[in-house]
């Protein structure tokens, strides 16, 4: 997979819940539609709760990854 170039990367790693879901969704609203959103966390609960939060508010999990304990959400909003 080619290398994504989000418009905002939001560095949530070291946060617990509900932190890096409160943080998401903040980053989110001070967004335009159509833009993508980068989001780093270490956070084992971000794996349910991040597309819990996305598919509620109706925006698009584009990619997931997880690498070394850093789980990597790239979101588009719609």
């Amino acid at each position: 997979m080619t290398e994504m170039k989000a418009d905002v990367v939001l560095d949530a790693k070291g946060l617990h819940c509900p932190m890096p879901v409160l943080k998401t969704r903040k980053a989110i609203d001070g967004m335009q539609k159509g833009q993508t959103l980068e989001v780093n966390a270490t956070d084992p609960a971000s794996k349910n709760d991040i597309p819990a939060l996305l598919e509620r508010l109706g925006h698009e999990l584009v990619h997931t990854d997880e690498k070394e304990g850093v789980f990597t959400y790239i979101i588009k909003k719609r």
